[in-house]
């Protein structure tokens, strides 16, 4: 038996750093090194088996003498003993291995788990890895199976082909023939008890493995059994006995001529290496298909390229989860060289561990760079990097997140350089086999407002003025200290008029004492300014210096009115002749209730011959923002942006945070003052608190970039240069995912060049193979020139927690429309602009001068061709939208557009409308605001052919489309509701939200400040639309909510709202408001809320409405159930008036508008109709005009007369019902895209009518009964001349198959009465000398749901009329005269309701963006002295529904469980008469009231507070200073008892001049800082 020898290391910078290598010798095996590694230290020797001594049967050796080299890699150990066992040793070896695994009743996995401990020691599985790399040994020695590799160091772990993963490698328990026991080493090798993974890769990648074996014959004979044993596997025992039963290592044996497809072979789970040399041998021996040869070898080192970034992975498990401590890395300082293009591969393995600039880099071929992690900024800048072959480019890792702050910058203009194929300029490139990595810190993506941020940070806005000339006098300022609101103002010329001294104190005295006085000169004050006046002021305001003013002499004080000496503040300057004496300036800080420092500011003074004087109310300490989320991940520096709550989205607003050791861990403190108003609370119950989000991230890729435009830029529509750079990934690439990075400065305004661009990627998840889903996780993509996130071709990516902020053209983008099951989660895009790339990017300027792509001279028309750019373009609607907010557009936040075939690249990929038949992803919880369009957008689609001249328009222009999803996006099988749960928006500037199509469902929804908030309409007119389905169910709609917005960031309108005050407005000051608009329908509305719909002297605001100069029919199916219109709506309905936005009011549908209202709901009549009040279509003497709707309510039975007109097709109808003969109504009719005309009115049932036409009589009409159920009936008398003769037919139509059934022929009758008394047969007839032709329309069949047609088609009379004359004919009005007394029957109307109704209104108290938070509704109405004597309004506490009616004068307290929400106590304290009151109070607080609890605080005349001068119980109910009572006056709380102080506490306190304190606000019930416990009961 031979002796192992100690073989020396194969490398030093890749091998184990913790020694060299040990062989061993078996019988019959070539010699394998073993890893020192496997080997323990145990008391100086050297152990076979895990603590027992060597096996019997092995002879120890000791070792041969080592080289100076491996001396030093095993100086800290002493001599290792090595042992060569015999094959009897070796399986002597397993039962007892087998036996000790199952006595420790480990699992594979933990058997597994268990192997990873640091030191690993040689188990009884040693031989058996000693067995495997002797057999990878034979593998690589055999003749005609060399090892390969693609470079000269083969098996070097860098470089290496192999897949080392051979657990998998024989995984049958067959017996080849003619292998007698070889191949029981299959379950040897199979087991889960074999030495790790990573030893396995170290074992078999030693470059002594090459070495040659002196017992090659021995080697062939085995590896010729292995490749039977695999070619049984894969083809069968069969075949693979035919080819090898006669060839061996002696000699060849010319097999059967048999010809096999080796791409068969590729499906088997062996490793690549391993098929290589397989076929290699089968190649030789000449049994291959060629044709499919070249094909297989090629696929196989595809596949074996591939598994490359197995061995970079290998080494990431050795050292933990952090790539940057991979043991095999190279460190890295390349410099800086612009010029130097570099290239990492052949195995390459680097960290970078400084700033480094390239020309370009490229990563390929198995190279491998990985960021150092070492707290200092590395900054890499090249003109682009390409990943590819192999390559990879890791900063961190999912599990180990990189720490310190990455940057890589690209750099380069437009017009330098060549571009790189596919690929362009200035990019980062992921091609196939690429490996791209960026894991950095993931902070809090963004979060919401929690209280609302004003402008300036003060309740009422920061307050500045200052004056120069004509501000002679003492100029004084009131300030509200509680507030920092200034009430009062006012200048008084004491220098120049006596009487202004007199006026000045009558003007202090108004004032409520504890006021902020301050107090400025302007030119000079002292002249006139009287003794008396002086001795009051320097007595109020304890001034130290009004007695001695003197001429000119800059004077400044703040102080509090009746406050003691030490609450003054004030300075002065003596004046100098030469007209400068410097600035006197007085300052003092003061708080809120609420708790924020603001300080007051009075100056004055003489600069260079000018007088200055003014003031200033700012905030103090910096402005700290309340947000729903702990951001304890934001830091000191950081960059945040915080999104508009108003109609312009160009009220976002940017800060740096600033440190704050007092924030709680929800809040932060920012550098800045806002310029605007920021909602931070559930207002009028819709949830407009606005978005947040962080800006900065440790890993920012940017772009860099030149001062101003150049070149082909785009430079006419830009004046910044917006060439930036791109991340690109292509098709099968090996791993992406992107979390915590940045993105800045990045795209183009070039097709294809985004910021991240996954590009014909397929699908990138499981689906595509991918073990790990691909993903970008916790982006922040900001001011950027195209684009945010562009899925191309792309299935199965997750897009979470991006933020997309100040881009140009649609951000979160899906091009082709062909991408489905991607999921966008809680993803924010706010402030996204308009670009040029796609007409739908460009605005109205763009859209008119870029030209070129249009055919001939056509001028697009930028409101139908352009002006879609979105925040979210969702081109496919199986995709998933999930939390996301889209919180300001130029156009629309959300839009579903279809494309009606694939686009672009991916044209032919599916069949012609499978988009617009495919079934809605999931939709929820998402919030749209501050979009000039809409909100959300479901319809439309874009024009899929070239430009030509018979549609010059561009490509892509945006076209018609409607959404029809069905099972399967099969329009034969039955459809599939889309469902919009959760929507909440809220001032956009048109629409909160428009669908087109059927069935969509809207559920839980809020729509707030909309222009319009939401229209729905139908899949479109019959017989386009089969009769879809549109529903609003469990929302509510607010008309002008109390976010009156601010003025600025491009906000276009302000004006009087319907309260009084001035306040943003939608689209034009007399743009008429509608909460729902109704279009054409069918559309149900059930189960919702509407709020201040009240219209002013300016415009029109109803909570329904109807769509303006329709033309479109509109179906009587359209119905309300279970509606509630608060008190604070005014108008209710509206059907248009003549005018402004009306027009004439005269189109067809505005005419036939109506719908149907199911239990008096809206009208107080149950089971009525409601119509425009002209309609006489609709009307009978039972209904009841409404003038302020301008509509009518009315009961009976409606439907729809649908009449198709040809030959000719442009003619006026005159319908007229018997009883109103005189009252016709006129129709122009529609026939847009078809070859005739149609009308649709609606008619009352089992009436008779007559139809005129403005023309000679078309040859051809067609009658359909549309929404007739079975038996419903109409007389209809059609006016001809007298000579014409008539075929008339019915048959029933369906309109899926084309196919006409039930075809009946018309016979002529005698009469009209015996027309009515036929009896099965169908009949007409014809008056000549009327000129009427009198037929009955009746439904025979049953129809079912909003159907237009019956079960069994569309049934229809067509009338075909032969006329000789080509003029036109006129009838007599009314040929029913005789008929009229009997087909005027009344219809009474229903008895009116009294009882409101209980279960109307939507279920929820507010729609807010966490659904599962419930809120209450607060309402405090405080009453001063003033409000009683003039008997103006009652004092009251409501609590949703709940109202607690105070008559007494006095204090009022409601106490709820915050938890629960219900009220636990109720307490009066009398504050007139009592004399202890202030005591009392103090008690019941302290010691009555909970902990956790919300208490309401109301007045009534409650000033005459006795014997104390402020409050200081108050703030254990959240008030940040003591409470001071004004006499008179009145006081409102929201407050909080407990440990926490929760955003929402409010306090009003209102001196006797000011408006009565009112209070409302919706209070959250159940968070986390209430301390409720798990049983808490829900209210």
């Amino acid at each position: 038996m031979r002796a192992g020898r100690l073989l020396e290391p194969a490398w030093d910078t890749v091998g184990d750093p913790a020694g060299g290598w040990l062989s061993a010798g078996s019988e019959g095996f070539a010699l394998a090194a073993v890893p020192r590694a496997l080997w323990t230290r145990s008391q100086g020797r050297r152990l076979g088996v895990e603590g027992s001594p060597r096996e019997p049967g092995c002879q120890v050796e000791h070792p041969t003498p080592l080289s100076p080299a491996s001396k030093s890699l095993y100086a800290a150990a002493p001599p290792i003993s090595r042992t060569a066992c015999s094959p009897a040793a070796m399986a002597s070896r397993s039962p007892s291995l087998q036996a000790e695994s199952r006595a420790e009743g480990l699992q594979p996995a933990e058997r597994r788990a268990k192997k990873k401990i640091s030191d690993v020691r040689l188990s009884a599985a040693s031989p058996r890895a000693l067995v495997l790399a002797n057999l990878l040994l034979l593998l690589s020695r055999c003749p005609g199976s060399q090892a390969t590799s693609l470079n000269k160091n083969s098996l070097n772990p860098n470089s290496s082909l192999w897949d080392m993963d051979y657990e998998g490698l024989f995984h049958s328990k067959k017996i080849l023939p003619g292998t007698p026991g070889s191949y029981k080493l299959s379950s040897l090798l199979r087991s889960n008890a074999l030495v790790s993974h990573e030893e396995r890769r170290r074992l078999v990648t030693n470059q002594n493995l090459t070495q040659k074996s002196k017992e090659e014959q021995l080697s062939c004979d085995m590896l010729l059994k292995l490749y039977r044993y695999v070619f049984m596997d894969a083809f069968g025992p069969k075949l693979a006995w035919s080819i090898f039963r006669f060839h061996n290592c002696d000699k060849e044996v010319n097999p059967p001529k048999i010809q096999i497809n080796p791409l068969k072979l590729l499906q088997s789970k062996l490793k690549p290496l391993l098929l290589y040399r397989v076929l290699k041998v089968l190649r030789d021996m000449g049994v291959l298909d060629e044709a499919q040869q070249s094909k297989a070898f090629s696929l196989l080192k595809t596949q074996m390229l591939k598994t490359r970034r197995m061995l970079f992975k290998s080494e990431v498990k050795q050292s933990g989860p952090c790539p940057e401590r991979a043991p095999h890395l190279t460190p890295w300082r390349p410099g800086h060289d612009s010029s130097r293009s570099v290239v990492i591969g052949r195995g390459e393995a680097l960290r970078l561990e400084s700033s480094a600039t390239f020309h370009s880099l490229r990563i390929q071929d198995g190279g491998a760079l990985v960021f150092a992690d070492q707290q200092q900024l590395i900054a890499l800048r090249a003109r682009y990097i390409l990943i590819q072959d192999g390559g990879a480019l890791h900063i961190g890792s999912q599990r180990c997140p990189y720490h310190s702050r990455a940057t890589i910058s690209l750099y380069g203009k437009a017009t330098e350089e060549p571009e790189v194929e596919n690929y362009g300029k200035k990019f980062l490139g992921v091609d196939r086999g690429g490996t791209l990595e960026l894991h950095g810190r993931k902070p809090r993506s963004w979060t919401l407002l929690d209280q609302t941020l004003y402008a300036g940070g003060l309740p009422y806005g920061s307050y500045q003025s200052e004056k120069r000339w004509s501000s002679r006098g003492l100029n004084i300022r009131i300030i509200d200290a509680d507030t920092a609101r200034v009430v009062a103002a006012g200048r008084f010329d004491t220098h120049l008029l006596a009487d202004e001294s007199r006026r000045l104190r009558e003007f202090l005295a108004t004032q409520a004492p504890g006021k902020v006085v301050a107090a400025a000169v302007g030119d000079s004050a002292a002249k006139s300014l009287t003794l008396e006046t002086r001795l009051l002021l320097k007595e109020l305001l304890h001034s130290k210096h009004i007695l001695h003013l003197g001429y000119r002499q800059p004077w400044a004080l703040v102080g509090i009115l009746g406050g003691g000496p030490f609450s003054t503040t004030e300075d002065r300057k003596q004046y100098q002749g030469n007209g400068t004496t410097g600035i006197a300036i007085a300052g003092r800080d003061f708080q809120t209730y609420e708790g924020i420092n603001f300080r007051v500011i009075a100056f004055s003074g003489w600069v260079k011959g000018i007088p200055h004087n003014g003031f200033r109310v700012e905030v103090s300490k910096g402005i700290i923002l309340n947000l729903v989320d702990e951001v304890t991940s934001w830091l000191p520096g950081d960059r945040i942006v915080i999104a508009s709550t108003d109609y312009s989205m160009h009220q976002a607003e940017e800060f740096n945070l600033l440190p704050c050791p007092e924030c709680k861990s929800n809040q932060v403190k920012i550098d800045g003052s806002p310029l605007y108003l920021h909602i931070g609370e559930v207002v009028d119950g819709i949830d407009m608190r606005a978005e947040v989000g962080l800006l900065t991230r440790n890993i920012l890729i940017q772009g860099e970039m030149e001062e101003s435009c150049y070149g082909q830029n785009q430079c006419q529509f830009f004046s910044y240069d917006t060439f930036g750079g791109q991340i690109k990934i292509q098709r099968n690439f090996t791993s992406v995912h992107m979390a915590g990075v940045e993105l800045k400065n990045m795209g183009q305004q070039i097709l294809g060049s985004y910021p991240v661009h996954f590009h014909l990627t397929g699908d990138v998840d499981e689906k595509g193979g991918y073990e790990s889903p691909t993903y970008l996780d916790n982006l922040a993509i900001h001011h950027c020139f195209s684009r945010c996130v562009a899925i191309h071709g792309t299935h199965g990516l997750l897009v979470k927690d991006t933020i997309g902020y100040d881009t140009l053209g649609h951000c979160f983008f899906l091009e082709d429309g062909l991408e489905q099951r991607n999921t966008f989660y809680h993803n924010l895009g706010l402030l996204t602009k308009p670009g040029t790339i796609l007409p739908s990017d460009r605005n109205e300027a763009t859209c008119l001068a870029m030209r070129s792509n249009v055919y001939g001279n056509y001028v697009p028309i930028p409101s139908t061709d352009c002006m879609a750019v979105s925040t979210f373009w969702i081109a496919n609607p199986n995709n998933n939208l999930i939390e996301n907010a889209a919180a300001g557009a130029q156009d629309v936040g959300i839009w579903y557009i279809f494309h009606r075939v694939p686009t672009g690249q991916s044209e032919g990929q599916y069949p012609e409308a499978q988009a617009e038949f495919t079934p809605l992803g999931i939709f929820y919880n998402n919030r749209v605001h501050s979009n000039f369009k809409a909100g959300l957008f479901i319809g439309k689609g874009v024009k899929t052919t070239k430009a030509s001249a018979e549609n010059p328009r561009e490509y892509l222009t945006v076209d018609n489309a409607r959404f029809r999803p069905h099972q399967d996006a099969d329009p034969v099988k039955p459809r599939v509701p889309a469902l919009i749960d959760g929507l909440i928006a809220f001032k956009n500037n048109d629409h909160g939200a428009w669908a087109r199509g059927g069935d969509i469902i809207f559920r839980n929804c809020g729509f707030s400040d909309n222009g319009i908030g939401l229209t729905l309409a139908s899949d479109g007119t019959f017989p386009t639309d089969e009769g879809s389905s549109l529903e609003v169910a469990h929302s509510i709609f607010v008309g002008e909510s109390n976010n009156i917005g601010s003025q600025g960031g491009q906000n276009s309108y302000w004006g009087r709202g319907a309260n009084g005050e001035y306040r943003t407005l939608p689209r034009n000051k007399t743009f008429p408001i509608r909460g729902f608009q109704i279009y054409d329908g069918p559309v149900r509305l059930v189960k919702c809320t509407f709020r201040k719909f009240t219209p002013t002297v300016d415009r029109y605001s109803s909570a329904i409405g109807f769509f303006m100069k329709n033309s479109w029919q509109i179906s009587p199916q359209n119905n309300v159930s279970q509606i509630r219109m608060e008190r604070s709506v005014g108008l209710k309905v509206f059907f248009g008036r003549s005018g402004q936005w009306f027009g004439d009011n005269d189109n067809d549908g505005d005419k036939v508008s109506i719908f149907h209202d199911l239990d008096g709901s809206v009208t107080g009549y149950p089971d009525t109709f409601i119509g425009r009040a002209d309609n006489y279509l609709l009307r009978h003497p039972g209904c009841l005009t409404v003038p302020r709707w301008n509509g009518m309510i009315c009961s009976g039975k409606y439907a729809q007369l649908y009449i198709q007109a040809r030959r000719p097709e442009n003619l006026n109808l005159s319908i007229a019902r018997a009883t109103y003969h005189s009252h016709p109504l006129r129709l122009q009719g529609v026939n847009r895209g078809v070859p005739y005309q149609q009308y649709q009115p609606v008619v009352m049932l089992e009436q008779a009518y007559t139809i005129h036409w403005d023309g000679r009589a078309p040859e051809d009409v067609i009658l359909y009964p549309i929404n007739f159920n079975r038996g419903d009936w109409l007389h209809v008398a059609l006016c001809y001349p007298k000579e014409a003769v008539f075929t008339i037919v019915a048959d029933i139509y369906q309109r899926q198959t084309g196919r006409v059934h039930s075809v009946k022929h018309y016979l002529a009758a005698p009469s009209w009465p015996s027309v009515l008394n036929r009896t099965g047969e169908r009949l007409f007839y014809f008056d000549s000398a009327l000129g009427y032709l009198f037929i009955v329309l009746q439904a025979h069949e049953a129809r079912k749901g909003h159907s237009y047609c019956s079960q069994q088609g569309c049934e229809r009379i067509k009338i075909v009329t032969h006329m000789s004359s080509k003029d036109s004919w006129s009838c007599a009005l009314n040929p029913f005269l005789e008929n009229n007394r009997r087909l005027a029957t009344q219809h009474s109307m229903s008895q009116r309701l009294t009882v409101p109704c209980s279960q109307c209104g939507a279920p929820q108290v507010a729609i807010t963006s966490k659904p599962s938070t419930k809120y209450v509704r607060i309402q405090i109405q405080s009453v001063s002295r003033a409000d009683i004597q003039n008997h103006l309004k009652p004092a009251f506490i409501k609590i949703n529904d709940d109202i607690f009616l105070f008559s007494s004068r006095g204090i009022f307290f409601l106490v709820l469980d915050a938890c629960s929400g219900a009220v636990v106590s109720r307490r009066h304290f009398d504050t007139v008469s009592a004399i202890n009151a202030a005591s009392a109070i103090t008690d019941y607080v302290q010691t009555s009231i909970e902990e956790s609890s919300v208490v309401l605080v109301c007045s009534k005349d409650g000033s005459e507070m006795m014997g104390t001068s402020e409050m200081s119980v108050f703030t254990r109910l959240g008030s940040a200073k003591p409470i001071v009572f004004h006499k008179k006056g009145s006081f409102a709380m929201l407050g909080y008892k407990g440990q926490a102080r929760p955003s929402w506490i409010k306090i009003l306190n209102q001196a006797a001049n000011q408006k009565a304190a009112f209070l409302q606000h919706y209070v959250p019930l159940m968070l986390r800082e209430y301390k409720c416990s798990a049983n808490s009961a829900e209210f």
